[in-house]
């Protein structure tokens, strides 16, 4: 029976494809992308979150732990990652929820059980259920299972990616996506290596060959000042999506929500200080793309 790991399963969503959706969000993202709000989502495997600001130093994390990996340093707890099995029992005990689990592994039958739950929201406003993340091809096998369980039940499925996978794993799954948020974040390759941590070639031949098979697709286009705002890039942009058969462009103007996560993950933000575009550059881009034939919004 195969397993994924999830983050979250979000009811009532309303921006991650038509209608009432359930969007499940995978744990795992073979990209780093600087401006990435879902930290949590990049690592495959469990972690634990620490939320300073709810902490009183109670100590139960301290009695708690089974490998004595907790202890106190410059007033919190901190935790010595060398010892931590991740077991789990400073957060299952911790009174003010300063410390959360993320990730949590579930069957494609249990994830089902979640998913019919909301089956008459779905049937009465056209929705359906979204696979998110993180990135969902990470779990690609786990992926072709539910994908058949949804279109045996007549669900409508949407998955948003990168598209970054082999083509062969892609074209697996395709004829079982209703509709693809795939994302452009950079056209240029390396550019695209350095802010993301791969390189484009595969993304953007992927999207062509889906595009070419047909496929419903949506382009997400995350908008982050210094780094894809500028006209080169957008132009390439509008370029290369002229050149294929896709229903819309959402640009999605970068914001700093995810910002604590990092700390509370002990990683690092590259983006400090980074301001999000201000609306005129946005209706500016936006503009570009409406005046070459795209449709185009921004957000959603």
């Amino acid at each position: 029976m195969k397993h994924a790991t999830v983050i979250n399963i979000q009811k009532y969503s309303v921006h991650d494809g038509p209608g009432i959706r359930t969007t499940v969000f995978f744990k795992g993202c073979p990209l780093k992308c600087w401006w990435c709000h879902n930290p949590e989502s990049q690592n495959p495997g469990h972690e634990i979150m620490f939320f300073e600001e709810r902490c009183t130093n109670c100590g139960v994390c301290i009695k708690r732990c089974p490998q004595k990996a907790v202890e106190v340093q410059e007033k919190y707890p901190k935790t010595d990652e060398s010892k931590c099995t991740l077991c789990g029992k400073c957060t299952d005990f911790c009174p003010n929820s300063a410390k959360e689990y993320v990730g949590k592994d579930i069957t494609a039958q249990e994830l089902m059980k979640e998913i019919i739950k909301d089956e008459v929201f779905y049937d009465e406003s056209g929705g359906g259920v979204t696979f998110s993340g993180g990135e969902p091809l990470v779990h690609i096998d786990f992926l072709n299972e539910i994908l058949k369980l949804c279109r045996e039940r007549g669900i409508h499925t949407t998955l948003d990616t990168s598209g970054f996978v082999k083509w062969e794993k892609l074209e697996e799954i395709a004829d079982k996506i209703d509709l693809f948020l795939y994302d452009i974040k950079l056209m240029n390759n390396e550019r695209h290596l350095k802010y993301t941590g791969v390189e484009n070639v595969n993304i953007l031949r992927n999207l062509k060959k889906l595009s070419d098979k047909g496929c419903n697709i949506y382009i997400r286009m995350p908008i982050i000042s210094g780094i894809n705002d500028d006209d080169e890039n957008i132009n390439e942009a509008i370029k290369f999506v002229s050149s294929l058969n896709i229903l819309q462009v959402n640009l999605l103007p970068y914001h700093k929500m995810g910002m604590d996560k990092y700390r509370r993950l002990k990683m690092q933000y590259n983006l400090t200080g980074m301001e999000k575009p201000s609306n005129e550059r946005m209706e500016e881009i936006k503009g570009k793309f409406k005046n070459s034939g795209i449709k185009i919004e921004i957000g959603g």
